[in-house]
């Protein structure tokens, strides 16, 4: 039983880590696993004063590594915890073995996407949290999974419909005003996990292969019948994923970055565009 590379499992915004529940049960005793609530989030409080950027939230992240004596891990981040991982990529490059993003992206927002977020904003503050969450939340979905699988939207639901609102707000802000950080790619010297969904119209198919390139090692997965809750969707394969990504990392001790096509990839080209709750 391998516990030697800690795994750490970001949630995304309006989130938390129970997000991660299916994951948590398959590799519990596989590997070591920390997967903490974000200031705001599940169990962890937000104060008047917490920086709540990318980079504060990486803060609190490092926070807690340190806490637990952990010196590097994996990490990966879903959606708004990619942005995290990003930013802790970053600040801290020497604690990061590798990282990955899960429906996530390095790009800053788009102006399109910033109006969007700011209608969000004003929804929350005219309408609550929990309106904002029963809204919002089907569209996380793909239609299929939406058709099959009615129970995982509504549980989402249920479950995130308490979240405070002031939190969301100050969330969808700092989202907002998040930098690019696609230098963070191009600049990491190991590999960098993309699992992508291909019917994920919070961060499209074709913007999320654009980035794909920018790495001098890229795994790329795409789950075809997930749109951007490929943990829920499509668990089984995300979990095998997260596995294989996690072990492959004992065996790159000394390897060199270089342009690599491993065989579970899913490569396709396509022309960029723009990225359309996350």
């Amino acid at each position: 039983m391998d516990k030697t590379v800690p795994l750490v499992l970001l949630h995304g915004f309006a989130e938390d880590s129970s997000l991660w529940d299916r994951q948590k049960e398959y590799l519990k005793d596989k590997y070591r696993l920390i997967i903490p609530d974000l200031p705001g989030c599940g169990s962890a409080p937000l104060a008047s004063n917490t920086d709540t950027s990318m980079e504060g939230l990486a803060a609190a992240v490092k926070a807690r590594l340190d806490a637990e004596n952990i010196q590097q891990c994996i990490m990966v981040g879903h959606s708004m915890g990619g942005y995290v991982t990003l930013a802790f990529a970053e600040l801290y490059p020497d604690m990061l073995k590798t990282f990955g993003l899960f429906h996530s992206t390095s790009y800053a927002d788009t102006e399109e996407k910033k109006a969007t977020r700011r209608k969000g904003i004003e929804f929350i503050q005219k309408n609550g949290a929990a309106s904002f969450i029963r809204q919002s939340t089907p569209n996380l979905f793909s239609e299929r999974s939406r058709q099959e699988h009615p129970e995982w939207v509504s549980d989402l639901i249920q479950r995130y419909s308490s979240f405070n609102p002031d939190t969301l707000v100050r969330y969808y802000e700092a989202m907002i005003r998040r930098p690019d950080r696609s230098h963070v790619l191009k600049n990491f010297k190991g590999p960098v996990l993309f699992i992508i969904g291909a019917q994920d119209s919070a961060v499209p198919l074709t913007a999320s292969l654009q980035q794909c390139h920018i790495p001098s090692i890229s795994r790329i997965h795409i789950l075809q019948d997930a749109g951007h809750m490929g943990m829920i969707e499509d668990s089984d394969r995300a979990d095998r994923i997260l596995e294989s990504f996690t072990k492959d990392q004992e065996h790159l001790k000394g390897a060199r970055p270089g342009p690599e096509v491993p065989t579970e990839e899913e490569r396709v080209e396509a022309a960029p565009t723009k990225a359309n709750r996350h």
